[in-house]
Parts: structure tokens; sequence; C-alpha cells
């Protein structure tokens, strides 16, 4: 049986049960409105990682003693600049108190100066002395913030715990996977909502700022800017539904294509929901995508539906034609995007995967709702005489553009269209060259440069010398290896080449404190800096540092070395890690072995591996899917090539223009690509479909184009320009990645469209010589 027989049998039991077809559209769209209404953000730590990549492991593999990656950092600064007065330490006891019990956090990696485990300790006449930085029986009173402060510069956590100049205190703590007290997944939105509300507004004044930085508290901040997306989703819907009445003039035709196109959007929230999925963040645009992308296939169907009725059919005729004429090619184009979208399931990161999932669906049910409900639906419109005469009379002046632009179908202007197009792909090449994997700026990148939560990030990098960025090489070897001098020295060895690396801020290793306890045990005499080469000299000085710290595992057989970074701009972390798998391959030996890499800039660099090790393969995955689906639909190579083309010289182009608006590629941005692949595939395939239909009827080959523009020319056009301007709004949105992917999703619906229109005939133009 062949495709038209089965088109034309799937036509005639559709129309000829058209109540039956609605009244199930119907239930299922109130079923999934149900389950739509149930849905919620959500984010989670783990999700934002690679977790088969080798850092990762080696991350999952220590986190139970050394703690995860995510982590909280609060700090508590005082407006006078310096810390020391009643009223300051009383407000960050309560503030870490408040900490310790929040639910989620694991109390054990919650350190401050009031944890007990921050410690001094001092060369005195008969040897050592030591305590908690701040004793148990400490009065917030002039002598004791004296001696508290002398316990804080012996102890030595200025630049750690306390800021340089003394200004502020750090309250760290890490967060769980589960939490113990409801055995559910923390949720990091609500738990970013809770420091706010319990922390920061509850403990700032006018004398004390609190500033909060993790990646909890990050992805709160962008869920907050998140649900601005609703009022850009809504300007959306409106920009959309004037300019398709410009385009129909019909008020009725107007709302079914919007219509259409909002029910697959609430159909992918409720089969997401009655999947178990809620929405990323990360995703949270993606529903407006399925939006554009159901208005696009909507308005050639009601584009080809008006002119049918024009022709003299009536109504129910007229969409059965349409319908019979756009199911294959419309077909074709939403399974080139399914396919597209699914091909991003070879990244392992699961916020990647997610939304693969979350846009598969959304444009999988557009072939149900915009090419199967529209079309019965306009099968009942009363078209107005008025309409019928407008569409009839048609638009000469359009018309008179179609033709001149049909000259891209005949080599003398193809020839030269077609030099353009090699001399701006072989520009674009060169700038994809310098494409940097990773986010380009200090901060988090999903948000703006003066978002409170980057003038925080900000702030504590400048005061402390430590950051939420850091990275944990660790050094795994034998059982009581810090007793070995050998091992030791050569963690000393790495841990001061690494301190050298430019991007470096601070360092810290078992090997660092142990030399400064032995320089205490021979009265504090720098001289005496170094790692003994006595056994027992080496066990005096590496027994007094607890695990607790975090430098080392129960029988120190795992001693990580702590790189405490300046930012993590992709280049700092290309630069460090180049740095640290040269020397760790240099010191590492059959006992002991360097391994990269924990803590959050050893995720941003296993991320950034990932995504650029996944660029190429989902690049080839898309265009070996979009361009299989082409040679199904058209039975042809010219045509697949025709299509593919153009297509794949806006990728490029795409990429180059990120390069030139320092745009980085990163878990956000990388799927952008494969979305406009996608999306403008369409255009390509929708005109070729029409051009196919006349050539092989005998039209020449400008002829058959410039039919394809009379027929689907308006489509295209007035598509490409609604969706632009939809998405051209996002510049005004509170979050950066969304500023980013409108400039780029703008530059690829316009770009593809004039790629489709003036690229696709001149490939044409030497492709089918005879025509």
């Amino acid at each position: 049986m062949t495709a038209n027989r089965i088109v034309n049998k799937f036509e005639y039991a559709l129309f000829r049960h058209r109540a039956l077809v609605i009244a199930a559209f119907i239930l299922v769209t109130i079923f999934l409105v149900i389950k739509a209404a149930s849905i919620k953000l959500d984010a989670g730590f783990t999700k934002n990682i690679p977790l088969k990549h080798e850092y990762m492991q080696t991350y999952l593999q220590h986190a139970e003693d050394f703690g995860g990656a995510n982590n909280i950092l609060v700090a508590l600064c005082d407006n006078s600049g310096d810390i020391f007065n009643p009223e300051f330490f009383t407000t960050l006891r309560l503030t870490h108190d408040e900490l310790l019990y929040t639910s989620g956090v694991d109390r054990v990696q919650v350190k401050s100066l009031f944890s007990p485990s921050t410690r001094f300790v001092e060369v005195v006449e008969d040897g050592f002395a030591g305590g908690p930085v701040i004793p148990a029986d400490f009065i917030a009173d002039a002598a004791g913030l004296a001696k508290v402060k002398q316990n804080v510069e012996k102890a030595g956590v200025v630049g750690r715990m306390v800021a340089d100049d003394f200004s502020c205190a750090m309250i760290s703590a890490q967060l769980l996977e589960i939490d113990p007290e409801t055995n559910q997944k923390v949720d990091t939105i609500s738990f970013a909502q809770t420091l706010e509300q319990n922390v920061r507004n509850k403990y700032s004044s006018d004398s004390t700022s609190i500033h909060i930085i993790g990646f909890a508290k990050m992805v709160g901040d962008v869920a907050d800017g998140a649900k601005g997306v609703l009022l850009f989703f809504a300007i959306a819907i409106v920009v959309t539904a004037i300019m398709v009445y410009l385009f129909c003039g019909s008020l009725m035709l107007t709302l079914l294509p919007i219509g259409c196109s909002l029910i697959a959007v609430v159909w992918q929230m409720g089969l997401l929901s009655a999947l178990g999925f809620g929405i990323d963040p990360m995703s949270i645009l993606v529903p407006f995508l399925v939006f554009a992308i159901g208005v696009s296939h909507g308005v050639q169907m009601i584009n080809s539906t008006g002119k049918r009725v024009a022709s003299g059919m009536n109504a129910k005729t007229a969409a059965q034609a349409s319908f019979r004429k756009l199911l294959v090619p419309g077909g074709v184009a939403l399974l080139s995007d399914t396919v597209g979208f699914l091909t991003l399931l070879i990244i392992e990161i699961g916020v990647i995967r997610e939304l693969a999932i979350t846009a598969s669906l959304g444009v999988a049910v557009i072939i149900l709702t915009n090419l199967i409900l529209l079309p019965v639906l306009m099968s009942f419109v009363k078209f107005s005489q008025k309409y019928q005469q407008r569409a009839a009379a048609g638009s000469p002046k359009m018309d008179k553009v179609w033709f001149a632009l049909s000259a891209f179908a005949t080599r003398k202007y193809a020839a030269v269209i077609i030099i353009i197009t090699a001399l701006l792909f072989a520009f674009g090449y060169m700038q994809t060259q310098q494409l940097k994997i990773g986010d380009l700026h200090a901060g988090a990148p999903a948000l703006h440069e003066d978002s409170r939560y980057n003038q925080d990030t900000f702030l504590i990098t400048d005061r402390f010398a430590i950051s939420v960025d850091y990275l944990n090489v660790m050094v795994e070897t034998i059982p009581s290896a810090c007793t070995e001098h050998s091992i030791m020295q050569r963690i000393d060895n790495f841990q001061w080449l690494m301190s050298n690396v430019e991007g470096v801020q601070s360092t810290v290793s078992l090997a660092s404190v142990s030399k400064t306890i032995n320089a205490a045990f021979n009265e504090g005499n720098v001289k005496w800096r170094v790692l003994p080469r006595n056994t027992q000299s080496l066990v005096q000085a590496s027994s007094r540092v607890e695990t607790s710290t975090g430098l080392l595992n129960a029988d120190c057989s795992v001693m990580p070395v702590m790189l405490f970074l300046e930012d993590h701009k992709a280049e700092t972390l290309e630069r460090v890690v180049t740095a640290a798998k040269k020397y760790s391959a240099e010191f590492s030996d059959e006992k002991t072995q360097f391994k990269l890499a924990s803590g959050p800039a050893g995720v941003m660099a296993a991320t950034n591996e990932a995504v650029a090790e996944a660029q190429q393969p989902m690049m080839w995955y898309v265009y070996a899917a979009v361009t299989l689906l082409c040679l199904i639909s058209f039975r042809s190579i010219r045509a697949t090539i025709s299509v593919i083309v153009p297509l794949y010289v806006v990728s490029v182009l795409a990429t180059a223009l990120m390069t030139n608006l320092q745009i980085g590629l990163t878990v956000s941005t990388l799927p952008v690509i494969a979305l406009g692949v996608g999306i403008g595939v369409d255009y390509g395939i929708y005109i070729l479909s029409n051009m196919i239909q006349s050539l092989r009827e005998g039209a020449p080959l400008r002829e058959a184009y410039y039919q394809a523009l009379k027929e689907r020319g308006s489509a295209v056009l007035f598509t490409a320009i609604t969706l632009a301007i939809g998405v051209s709004t996002w510049v005004f949105s509170a979050l950066k990645f969304q500023v980013d992917m409108g400039i780029l999703l703008t530059f690829m619906f316009v770009v593809n469209m004039l790629g489709a229109i003036v690229v696709l005939p001149a490939i044409a133009a030497f492709l089918w010589r005879k025509k």
C-alpha cells in the first residue's frame, strides 16, 4: 500500500467521524489539564552533572567522607567594617544555629567560628595549648571579643571563615540529596526560599548584611526569574495572535491555530506530569518553543485551507485537501524536530535529557493537535464572503515579490548566492574554532551580572581567600600514608606547583597544614615549616589534624589537595585542569594516585568536558536524523541536499554568533543549536515539498519555485517574523541565559527562513540542471 493510499484512507476515516475525533480530543485535554495543574518546578544538583564522567566517579566515591559539591556559603558582613562587636556575634550565632537545623542540611558539615571543630593551637612554654576558637564560656564583651580575635588569628582561618579585613564572617554548609527527616529528595527551590526567609530576611539589619551563594541559591534565583517567563509567554501569545489576524484577516482563523498550539503545550505539561517529571528551570522556555512550532504549522494549514476555499471549495473539502497535502511534509518536519531533540539523550547530563524529553513530547503532540485536530475544526468554519473575495484576489504585490525572488532558482543569480553562502560559511567556521566550552564570565552565567546572587559572589570572592569555586584533587594511597615522608612530600610538591598556576587563589592540604604544625612544635620557627623526615615527628604533626577538616579520611588513605580558584570561567578551569592532569601524571605511581576531581569547580570541569565531548556527536546525530527523514519523504538525494546545506550553514553561523557575543557552550546553550535545527528544517521542507510536486509534473525549476512561494512563501515569511518578534522580547528577561537563548533563536528563526527562500533555490538551480 502506497503512502498516498494510507493518507487517503486516514483522511476518509478522520473526516467521516469528525464529531468523535473532537470528543476524544476534549476528553484527553481535560485529563491532561488536570495532570498539568500539578506539575512543579523541579531542580536537582545531580541532574546538572555528568555522573558517568571519570571526575564524577571520583566525586561520588568520596562524597560520604569529604562531602559533596552542593554547598552553601553564607557571609555575614558588618557594615562598620569590624565584626568584633556584640551585636554581630549574636547575629552570627543565631544564623549558624538556624542553618544547622534547617531541613536538608548535613549538620556535620556546617562550619563557622561557632563550630566546635573550629579550633586553634598555639605554642606555649609547656608545649601546646589550644581549644575552640569561641570557648564554651564566651561572653560577647570587650574581653571576650578580644580573646576570640586572638584565637581567630592563631587558628589560621583568616581568609576562610573570616574575611581578610575582618569585615565579614563565613558559615559554610553541605546539602544532602535525601532529607533524613522526611526521607524525600531535598527540594532545591524550596530550600533556596527557606534561606531567603529564615536567614537573609530574618537576620539582616541596618548593621549586618547577609550574602548567600551556592548551587541551591543560584537555582532558587533562576526559578524566581523563570516565573517571569509566564509574562513573556503571554506577550508572545498576544503578539502571535495579532500577527495571525493581520495575516488571515479572520478572528476565527486566528483563534484556531493559537488554540491548538496552546492545547499542545497543555498536553506536553500533562504528559510530563503523568510520566513523573517536573519541569526544570533550565527547560522553562521549551513550552514557548512548542507553542511557536505549533503556530508555524498551524499557519501553513490555515493558509492552505483559505486558498482552497477561495478557489471555490467548501470548508470541509478544503480542509480535507489541506490535510492530505500537508500531512506528509508537516509530519516529516515534526518528526525531524522530534528525532532531532531526542538526539540530546546521548548527553549524559540529567537536565539536558529532561529537556530532550520535554521538547520531544511537545513536538510529537503537535502532530495530533495541529495536523489532525486543526483541519478537523477548520472543516466546520464558515468562511465569510468577504474573506473568500480577499483570498481569491490574492496579493498582486506579493506575487511580484515572489516572482522577483524566483530568480534565485536561475544559475545566473544562484552562482552569486552560493559564493556568498560559501564565504559566510568559511567566516563562520573560522569563528567557531574560537568557541569556548563553559562559562565566559564570573558569577552565575544564568543570571545577569548585577543580580543579587552575582553581587554576593563578587563580594565573597573579593573579601575571602576562598570561594564556592574550589576543586579537590583526591590523592588515593595506602592506609596511614600521612606517616610516610615520600608520599607527603609528593603531595606538598604537587600543591606548590598548583598554587603557582594562574587562576588558583589559594591551596590547602594535609601536607601544608602538617608543615605549620611541625613549626609550632619547634617554637614557631618558620625554618621548621617543613615535612619531618622522621616518622615519629611526621605522625606528631599530622595526627593533630582531624578528619572533620576534610583534609583526610579515617585511615589517612585519601588526602585531598584543595584548590580555591579565582572564578569558574572556561579558560580558568581549562588552565587549572590541564596543569592538574600534567602534575598528577608526574606524581602518581602504583601506591599513590592523584585523581581529579571533586568540589564545585571539579563538577564544572567535568560538565565542560562532557559538553565538549557531546557537541560534535550531537550535531551529527541531529543532521543524520533530519537527512534520513528527508530522504524518506522526498525520495530524492538532490532535494535532501537542498534542505540540509542551508540548515548546516545557519548552524555554523549561529555558533559564530555565540563566539562574537561571548556566549560559551554550556549545559543551557548546547541544546539551542539542536532546537534551532529542529525548528529551521520546517521552512525548507514545506517549500521544497511543493517544488518537488511541480518538478515531477514537468514544470521548469523557476516556475516550480515561483508556485511554491505563492503557495507557501507568505506563511513561511510570516512564521519566521512572528516567532522572531516573540523571542526577541526575551532580551528584557531577568535571566541572562534566556536573553542569550532569545538572541540565538531570533537569529536562527530569521536566517533559517532566508536560507530556505534564498539559498535552497540557488542550490536546486545546479542540482536540477535540466529544469
